[in-house]
């Protein structure tokens, strides 16, 4: 059942790519586009169908409009909001990735629920 949250995970980061693409150009929407890539980033668990997924439809949008256009223009120009969005989507997948939690590994007990033997 976890499993099917990747894919609408995954195309969250896309559509949040596509809004921070087309806004980057100014302060304003760079700075709303970061943001609201963080705050998903944050409350999403870090596992392979959270943070992942959502870093790899974030990198997949963001690449794809780093190409070259048929008209000869680029969507992600080289200037530095352009520069500064490339650098965040590196930082989104080191970030996810860096974030994963080992597999099988349990949430650590809290030291106050110890109870002393009897």
């Amino acid at each position: 059942m976890v499993r099917l949250l990747a894919l609408p995970v995954a195309v969250l980061g896309a559509a949040t790519a596509y809004a921070a693409v087309l806004v980057h150009s100014r302060w304003w929407g760079l700075a709303l586009g970061l943001a609201a890539c963080a705050c998903v980033l944050v409350g999403l668990p870090g596992r392979w169908w959270g943070r992942l997924a959502f870093a790899l439809g974030w990198t997949a949008v963001v690449g794809a409009a780093s190409l070259q256009r048929p008209e000869g223009d680029y969507l992600v120009a080289s200037d530095t909001p352009g520069y500064a969005l490339l650098v965040a989507t590196l930082v989104v997948v080191i970030g996810s990735l860096v974030t994963l939690g080992r597999p099988g590994a349990r949430p650590r007990a809290d030291p106050e629920d110890r109870h002393p033997p009897t």
